[in-house]
């Protein structure tokens, strides 16, 4: 695969290249070593594109879980433990569920990376909340997203979102004081 654009979110690519150069490169091998042919297994059953061979996010995914894996990234969870003293008075909800957790892709030295091949709302809840929340909870310092460019999104399934997008949105909406420097990589197969 290529590196087809960066976005410098916050500072973001300075600051990586500044504190992590070598993990930079690290990111930047592993996403060159992974061979998207061998992802696209996936024959689309939506009525735009029947029969059509998709790359698979499932596979694309595991690709990357096996390398960062294999040069030591970790893949932090932190358990929730969700309050309900936010209830309305008499509101007697099921029990909450046991065990729930919020996890990033990767961590190594407090660089977290998040990979995404999923909707829109995804891309945005990495770089505007899970990051933030990482970093809050003294986990990560800065963040690397790697999401698909157009031309990729366009050999998956409708809906997923893409870099292009992904940046005019983060471009409009600014730097909010609680933001964390990330850069942002648009891949290519």
């Amino acid at each position: 695969m290529i590196i087809a654009g960066r976005y410098s979110f916050n500072r973001g690519l300075k600051i990586i290249n500044r504190k992590y150069p070598d993990l930079l490169q690290e990111i930047e091998t592993i996403i060159r070593k992974i061979t998207a042919s061998k992802c696209k297994t996936k024959e689309s059953k939506e009525k735009t594109m029947p029969g059509r061979m998709l790359y698979s996010p499932k596979k694309l995914n595991a690709a990357f879980k096996s390398l960062f894996s294999s040069e030591g990234w970790s893949s932090p969870r932190v358990k929730c433990q969700y309050p309900t003293k936010f209830y309305a008075d008499g509101y007697n909800p099921a029990p909450l569920r046991k065990g729930t957790f919020r996890q990033m892709d990767f961590v190594k030295k407090r660089l977290g990376v998040e990979i995404q091949f999923g909707k829109y709302a995804f891309m945005v809840y990495n770089i505007c909340a899970k990051m933030t929340i990482f970093h809050n909870l003294d986990i990560i310092d800065l963040g690397v997203e790697i999401v698909p460019v157009k031309n990729f999104a366009d050999e998956m399934s409708t809906g997923v979102s893409y870099f292009e997008q992904f940046v005019w949105d983060l471009e409009k909406r600014g730097v909010s004081n609680i933001d964390i420097p990330v850069l942002i990589l648009g891949i290519d197969m």
